[in-house]
């Protein structure tokens, strides 16, 4: 800090001219204050206008802060000062293409063009992709016909001959020339007869006004590609009753004789029709059928293999459509057959996760990973199931064997930002209510974001030098919506989750808990706790001696690299500190934070503005409350978080006092607007009556009803732990709501009621297991499982 305002002193007090100003603009730019660097390059060209090093300096500024007029204007300072130069020209054009005036950039394009003097003979990627760039734009300014004969008129000058015919066959699709497209489209399908898109780009070519026309257009391919399989596949979504069946029969076939494990994954689109689902386990089991008793299902004779595909696709079938029994029955058989064959280990793994028994899942799925540790897949796949079962230090051990030597995998996955074993990190240990922990991840991934928003400055200079214009743009859109990737989304919902827990319920110093916990114990039983606690410091204490030990070998060779990544990243950053971070002061406004990308990029989710509400009911913020639900409902009306949401709204409303007389009336008139009623009682029995069927809603209308009016617990109650087999989207919230008292304090009585009955309808979902079974189905990663898990697995 003393060195920062001692050069501060010198560049700009004692030398107010501009050299200390853009020295001035360097040193906050090293600090990552774009801001404040723009300003004090504004200052120093001043003093020097035509300065070229601080004009290129600012326009990369302005184009990291996505100043874009600024960009415009100082762009073309340069090209004033430097025609000859090609960036300059380039620089200008990608401003006006970013303003979204792309007859400009393609006229300022061609003019830089013309002034390269290419042999149509020579080989030259740079202006290649310069030609490139140029047709993306005038096809985003709509110009169409001039982009096909742009494209016409340089094709043999440009490198990439897959991209040019497929921009053709584009183009072509866009003037309507159907004739040429479907020539254009015909090649490119000799050229790769397993691209979806060129069968789609055909259809539009051929223009096919019934389903037997569309037909004909995948029969040809049969014949020209006899064993292409996306031919075969693509006509079965349009397709139904025997015609589908005949296809589909065919296709399976050729599937099952190759042993093509994706098989199901490809036809899993499918199961949204019922009838389809329901010829598909027709012919599938028709199958096994005929492979059980001769071996056959086409003329030839099959090997033992097409049987143990017929099995495995079954297995996965009956998981898709909920019946684990079957499920399981058919891959316990293909394992019985071919016990060393990933694939089936992988799929048990996934029905117990599907049926809710997520520690069984991962108990397959380390079978699986013993099969073939060399596999950083199963590896990694593992490792994410034994997060979800709450499993942290064996899926570190898991991971570790794929991460740096020298090094906690922990920390190296953190360096390699590793996104999704911090998510499944920050969830799992959500889950086990340790909060300082999962907040850490989630500020990790956060930071993640911020880095890769920063790492795109290199790329400025780099891809105008290298002409990658169409990736380079491509990427500043990507950086633009970088926050809606489901990583960040993930991680913000797990953060907001958390600070609203906090602020519901703040952390207790755990002084204070243990004094309160021994306050009420005899001498004796003092006696033996204090015991217990001292071996358990000294054990705790042995631990972290071992760890330190460890610890300081590995900051050694890590501290000059921390020192190289903090200069790189300006200056080192705030530990996390879990503790710190669960203690927060006011978590409200820590949630905002993560709060404000989501309503910025993620507006179509209807989570984003549900959390939004949470955050703003706690705050009492009402106008942004009534926002928050107005958004929420224009995606989903029916939501049942959402009923939940309005019905609070409705009595905040109702009983709030001291709100402005235009406030309270603007917010009766839209309640009343968005519920159609002027009593939250008589909303929310609408509410039930409309989606009574089914189990979400009627839990979201009990818990209304109950925070309406405590004296119908017992209604309320009754209402939400309904199993009639009318019911449908039956969930796990009811016995969670049920035990944490959002419908009233009926816990121990009518939960494990409630649990043994949903016991008794999925035998398999852990959370419905008796008391005690988990902890007599501990998981030995990559050893033995106790007689009891076996005897239990069994059972199942």
């Amino acid at each position: 800090m003393i060195l920062f305002i001692y050069v501060h002193y010198i560049c700009v007090r004692r030398c107010p001219v501009a050299p200390g100003w853009h020295v001035y603009g360097l040193l906050q730019r090293s600090d990552k204050k774009y801001d404040e660097a723009i300003k004090c390059y504004r200052n120093a060209l001043k003093w020097d206008k035509d300065n070229l090093q601080i004009l290129r300096d600012l326009s990369l500024l302005q184009i990291q802060m996505r100043d874009l007029e600024g960009y415009r204007e100082t762009r073309y300072q340069l090209l004033q000062l430097r025609p000859a130069q090609r960036a300059s020209w380039i620089g200008y054009a990608i401003a006006y293409h970013l303003l979204e005036d792309y007859e400009m950039a393609a006229k300022i394009i061609e003019e830089f063009r013309k002034t390269q003097q290419t042999s149509p003979d020579k080989v030259d990627y740079e202006y290649s992709e310069l030609l490139l760039y140029q047709n993306q734009v005038l096809r985003e300014a709509g110009l169409f016909k001039e982009a096909l004969e742009h494209l016409i008129t340089y094709e043999k000058q440009i490198c990439d001959k897959l991209a040019v015919e497929e921009t053709r066959g584009e183009l072509l699709l866009s003037l309507d020339r159907m004739e040429e497209a479907t020539e254009v489209y015909c090649r490119l399908q000799e050229r790769n007869p397993e691209n979806w898109s060129y069968y789609y780009g055909l259809e539009k070519a051929l223009k096919p006004a019934t389903t037997e026309e569309k037909l004909k257009i995948y029969e040809e391919a049969w014949v020209k590609f006899p064993k292409g399989l996306v031919p075969r596949r693509l006509p079965l979504s349009f397709l139904s009753g025997e015609k589908f069946r005949e296809c589909l029969d065919k296709y399976l076939r050729m599937n099952f004789s190759k042993g093509c494990p994706p098989v199901f994954t490809t036809l899993k689109s499918l199961y949204q029709d019922k009838e389809k689902v329901s010829i598909i386990e027709d012919l599938v089991v028709g199958f096994e059928t005929s492979l059980n008793s001769c071996r056959k299902f086409s003329p030839n004779e099959e090997p033992p293999t097409t049987l143990l595909w017929v099995q495995y696709f079954l297995a996965q079938h009956y998981d898709q459509i909920c019946q684990q029994t079957l499920a399981l029955e058919y891959i316990n058989a293909g394992i019985e057959s071919t016990p060393t064959l990933i694939e089936l280990f992988l799929v048990k793994a996934k029905i117990y996760k599907h049926a809710g028994n997520i520690r069984e899942a991962a108990r397959w799925m380390d079978e699986a990973q013993a099969l073939d540790t060399a596999d950083r897949f199963i590896n990694s796949k593992c490792a994410k199931y034994l997060l979800r079962a709450g499993m942290v230090k064996e899926a570190e051990e898991m991971c570790s064997k794929f991460t740096r030597e020298g090094a906690s995998a922990v920390e190296n996955l953190n360096e390699m930002q590793c996104m999704w074993f911090q998510t499944e990190c920050a969830l799992a240990y959500k889950n086990m209510n340790k909060y300082g922990e999962a907040l850490k991840k989630c500020h990790e991934i956060e930071r993640h974001f911020v880095e890769i928003t920063d790492d795109q400055f290199d790329f400025h200079t780099y891809c105008m030098r290298k002409m990658t214009l169409r990736s380079y743009v491509d990427l500043l859109k990507l950086e633009d919506v970088l926050r809606m990737h489901p990583f960040y989304y993930k991680a913000a919902r797990t953060a907001i989750q958390i600070y609203l827990s906090l602020h519901d319920n703040p952390l207790t110093d755990d002084n204070k808990e243990l004094q309160a916990d021994t306050a009420n114990l005899s001498d004796k039983e003092l006696k033996k706790l204090r015991n217990k606690q001292r071996r358990a410091q000294k054990k705790a204490q042995l631990e972290e001696e071992k760890k330190n030990a460890e610890k300081e070998k590995q900051l050694k060779n890590q501290k000059k690299k921390k020192e190289d990544d903090d200069e790189e990243i300006g200056g080192p950053k705030e530990e996390l500190i879990p503790e710190k971070l669960a203690k927060v002061e006011c978590p409200l406004d820590e949630a905002v934070k993560f709060l404000t990308p989501l309503k910025n990029l993620v507006k179509n989710k209807i989570d984003t503005h549900l959390l939004a509400f949470e955050i703003y009911f706690r705050k009492e913020k009402f106008l942004l409350m009534l926002q928050s639900v107005k958004r929420a409902y224009a995606i989903d009306p029916d939501h049942p978080w959402l009923h939940q949401c309005l019905v609070r709204l409705f009595k905040g409303v109702s009983e709030s006092k001291g709100l402005p007389d235009a406030v309270h009336t603007v917010l009766k008139q839209e309640i009343s607007r968005l519920t159609g009623d002027s009593n939250a009682n008589n909303f929310n029995q609408a509410f039930l009556s409309k989606h009574s069927d089914s189990i979400p809603h009627r839990l979201a209308a009990a818990k209304m009803m109950f925070y309406l009016d405590s004296s119908t617990e017992k209604k309320a109650v009754e209402l939400a732990t309904a199993l009639d087999e009318s019911l449908n989207n039956r969930t796990i919230q009811v016995l969670e709501n049920l035990r944490d008292g959002s419908l009233g304090d009926t816990k121990e009585t009518a939960s494990e009621a409630y649990r043994a009955e949903c016991h008794k309808l999925y035998p398999y979902t852990l959370a419905f297991m008796p008391p005690g079974y988990e902890e007599n189905t501990k998981i030995a990663v990559n050893g033995d499982v106790s007689t009891e898990t076996e005897e239990l697995a069994n059972d199942m």
